[in-house]
């Protein structure tokens, strides 16, 4: 593990500059990603009621051992304690807004207005202000004060309804789907839009985000054929969910072989390599699209992994392994795309991480720091701010801040 292609903290978004408020998962995944890409962000937390992503296991690191999971999350941000109710806080926000032209947030609608820190209340301070909320179900609408996870959303959306097994019906995701595919990217996307707006008209906005909006919107083709057709897709109906012979198939050995060979030119290679070439033909006949996963199942169990590997290794036929986590994170791939990177944490422990996704130029934009501890930054931060150590210490007894050893 190596951070050799790692620019030196220069990335395109290098002065955007990000209050983050939210906890947990979409918000903070959504601010990793600007912050990966250069962002300068801020966390927001709270003195009294600390993110509990800080206290997910496994937890990691010798001297001041911390969640693994926070560390990557939260990489590349500072962190500062504030008792958003206290009303000292408000007035620190407003001098944070001179520098920082972006604030996302993630509570319920209409909790940041009772705070005194809405939309229309910030941008009095900040006209040109970016605000992103990101909700379960939107700032408006039948269900816009209900609590929700990822799998409500999923299943609100449409798509757990043909995404699982006839036998067993919809299944949990290994992912959150909805939180980051819906919630982070989309506020990321959204944010970035409206920067680029902001450049050309000098005017600031509020971005809706509603993870169960998203979710739904990630229905793209099953969705289009279904409103343009009147066809409710069904679980193991469609092309791409378990419907065709694109499909996984365990081994003899008790692992899985995905096979997407659905073009006529892979499918050919796919066939021909598992000794079946006469399979061919069925492939375009409705009817036997059942008793062909059957037999294609039962081929693939007379094998391992392994030797299915070594068979298709030389052929371009869409057929790949089921890797475990930790084998995808040590394959080839994943190396030389320097997918893997190493951390720092505050006491300089080196802490493994996943790498951003994105390259510029043929580097990845930043270094990666890991999570700050609660309130990490305070002292700097006020003290950037204009207050002096005696005021710093009093917004502290006030209970308004704290920071490590508080």
């Amino acid at each position: 593990m190596n951070n050799n292609n790692m620019a030196t903290n220069n990335g395109p978004l290098k002065g955007l500059r990000v209050l983050d408020f939210s906890t947990l998962l979409p918000g903070p995944y959504a601010t990793m990603l600007l912050a990966d890409m250069g962002a300068e962000v801020l966390r927001i937390e709270s003195p009294s009621r600390p993110d509990m992503l800080r206290g997910l296991p496994p937890m990691i690191g010798v001297e001041s051992p911390v969640s693994a999971a926070h560390a990557t999350i939260n990489r590349n941000k500072q962190s500062l304690a504030l008792n958003l109710k206290n009303p000292k806080a408000g007035e620190i926000i407003r001098r944070l807004l001179t520098e920082y032209d972006v604030v996302l947030e993630q509570f319920r609608p209409g909790v940041m207005d009772k705070l005194g820190l809405g939309y229309q209340t910030l941008k009095e301070t900040r006209p040109d202000l970016i605000y992103c909320s990101i909700t379960g179900y939107g700032q408006t609408g039948p269900l816009k004060d209900r609590a929700g996870h990822d799998i409500n959303y999923l299943a609100l959306s449409g798509l757990a309804s043909y995404s699982g097994r006839k036998h067993s019906g919809p299944g949990p995701s290994g992912t959150q789907i909805a939180d980051i595919a819906g919630g982070s990217h989309h506020a990321a996307m959204g944010i970035l839009a409206a920067a680029y707006q902001r450049q050309h008209t000098g005017e600031g906005s509020h971005i809706d985000i509603s993870m169960t909006d998203c979710a739904f919107a990630l229905n793209g083709i099953s969705g289009a054929n279904a409103l343009a057709g009147g066809i409710e897709p069904q679980l193991e109906s469609e092309l791409l969910n378990g419907g065709s012979y694109y499909d996984y198939y365990r081994t003899a050995d008790g692992r899985y072989l995905s096979v997407g060979s659905l073009e006529p030119q892979f499918a050919q290679q796919f066939f021909e390599t598992l000794g079946h070439p006469e399979w061919l033909e069925r492939v375009l006949q409705p009817d036997e699209q059942g008793s062909l996963k059957r037999d294609i199942a039962n081929a693939i169990d007379t094998d391992t992994l392994d030797e299915w590997v070594t068979r298709f290794a030389n052929c371009d036929a869409c057929v790949e392994p089921v890797l475990t986590f930790g084998e995808a994170a040590q394959s080839a791939l994943m190396l030389e795309r320097y997918m893997l990177c190493e951390s720092s944490s505050a006491n300089g422990e080196p802490i493994p991480q996943i790498n951003s996704p994105l390259q510029f130029n043929g580097r990845k934009p930043v270094s990666p720091i890991a999570g700050a501890a609660l309130g990490q930054d305070s002292r700097q931060i006020l003290h950037g701010l204009g207050y002096s150590a005696a005021a710093i210490d009093e917004l502290c007894s006030d209970g308004a801040t704290c920071w490590p050893g508080d």
